[in-house]
């Protein structure tokens, strides 16, 4: 699918979140109806072509893709979250982040033992967030069949995070 109008509508912003960044901001694609249909379309033949179980999105801009594409392919929707955010028992992934650790967690009956699950999130970057959610996914039992972004920024090499896994995104900047 041609994804050339997300790709115009797709904004940097300079120094966000902090000095030197650039972050690339989907929210004028979510405002548009007609490219986040086409978004969530292309998102949704992806989660079945690879047969998946399960779609997990990771907080929060993940819950804006990976909800309403459960929903299209009658699936059920896991949230991966920040630790503290979820109100039962959980199961905690760290992992490193530029300066110190971050921690995901998904309630400890997200998954089923061997169930197929997809992760989506807005963006691919370093992959850190990524492979964590994989193997926070794993630990659970369940198999990752594939993730699904909006965005990669190639250039930071996000995939070498996440060595022999299906990676789907829509719009890549090298």
């Amino acid at each position: 699918m041609d994804h050339s109008r997300t790709r115009e509508l797709i904004r940097d912003v300079p120094d966000f979140p902090k000095p030197g960044i650039v972050f690339k901001d989907i929210t004028p694609v979510l405002a548009d109806p007609v490219a986040f249909r086409e978004v969530l379309d292309d998102l949704a033949a992806y989660v079945r072509t690879i047969e998946a179980q399960v779609v997990a999105g990771i907080e929060s801009r993940g819950f804006i893709m990976g909800a309403p594409v459960a929903a299209a392919c009658s699936l059920p929707f896991v949230p991966i979250r920040k630790q503290g955010k979820l109100p039962y028992a959980t199961i905690t992934e760290e992992y490193d982040l530029e300066y110190g650790t971050a921690a995901i967690e998904a309630h400890v009956d997200a998954v089923q033992p061997g169930q197929r699950v997809v992760i989506m999130d807005d963006l691919l970057a370093t992959g850190g967030t990524a492979a964590a959610s994989v193997r926070l996914m794993e630990r659970l039992g369940a198999r990752v069949c594939g993730l699904a972004f909006v965005v990669e920024l190639g250039f930071l090499n996000g995939r070498a995070a996440l060595p022999g896994l299906n990676i789907h995104t829509l719009v890549r900047y090298d």
